[in-house]
């Protein structure tokens, strides 16, 4: 997939490293006034940039507002399968969002590569993947391939009674995110997997189950429980953490909309209590 990253600023400039590491080859476009830029193909209006390079890749990266974004593409969208995957990223890379092409054109994909790659929030509001409630948190030894991963997946949903329609994210942590069969079990799934930073999970206040093995030889007190409470939003414990053969499982649930007298379920702030999944006797 072709794909150009565009920004209009030094501190957008300074990302671009990071997501060339993350994704690979990205040509970049840069406003004069932000240079100069290793790299950078420079730009005087976006409106005319757009113009010329909106029918030439496959995937738009815009590091700058989303009013400017949404402005430069003004008469140029005609259909989701052919249009361009527009993705957009604040400046300080808080928040990644799908834009443009989210399903079809591989936007919302490209969403959560970036995010992963910058540990940023993704944002995607396409109705298909919001609806879903369910993260599969994965933690799994070195060298483990993708069967005995998807096994565990699936006799997880098994455990609870729900279907992997239901899973919106894989989550796992950064130390992980190169392991060949966690990546190949996400593609054979059809699930996207969001890597959550080991600094987020030393730093988690919730509540998860520690294992001072995993802490010994990884560096983290746990990889599936908060890896997955941490990937999503108002998120609770649904299956505690479930030991596999060289894989454990935990599954979480995102309740989205906020309930003022329900704060226990929904809250997830330090300390919140979780309401696991509770097997039938």
């Amino acid at each position: 997939m072709r794909m150009a990253f565009v920004t209009l600023s030094r501190e957008g400039a300074a990302l671009f490293p990071q997501i060339v590491a993350g994704l690979g080859e990205i040509d970049f476009f840069l406003h004069e006034s932000a240079g100069p830029a290793q790299g950078a193909r420079f730009f005087a209006k976006i409106q005319y940039l757009i113009a010329r390079i909106f029918p030439q890749y496959r995937a738009l990266i815009f590091a700058a507002p989303c009013g400017v974004v949404v402005r430069s593409l003004s008469g140029r969208v005609r259909h989701k399968n052919t249009d361009p995957a527009v993705v957009v990223l604040d400046v300080r890379a808080r928040w990644c969002i799908s834009l443009l092409s989210g399903h079809e054109g591989g936007a919302n994909d490209l969403a959560l590569r970036i995010s992963n790659a910058l540990g940023s929030e993704p944002v995607i509001t396409t109705t298909t993947e919001a609806v879903k409630n369910l993260i599969v948190g994965i933690g799994c030894r070195r060298g483990v391939p993708a069967r005995e991963i998807v096994t565990a997946i699936r006799s997880a949903l098994d455990q609870t009674g729900t279907a992997l329609t239901k899973v919106r994210l894989l989550a796992s942590a950064d130390i992980k995110a190169n392991e060949p069969g966690l990546r190949e079990a996400a593609a054979q799934l059809g699930v996207p997997l969001r890597i959550i930073a080991s600094e987020e999970i030393r730093e988690c206040g919730r509540k998860f189950a520690h294992s001072e093995f995993v802490e010994r030889h990884i560096g983290v007190p746990a990889v599936a429980e908060p890896a997955a409470l941490l990937a999503g939003r108002r998120t609770r414990l649904f299956l505690p953490k479930t030991v596999f053969p060289k894989v454990t499982i935990a599954i979480v649930e995102e309740y989205c909309t906020w309930s003022g007298s329900d704060r226990e379920i929904h809250s997830t702030a330090p300390g919140a209590p979780n309401k696991p999944f509770e097997r039938a006797k």
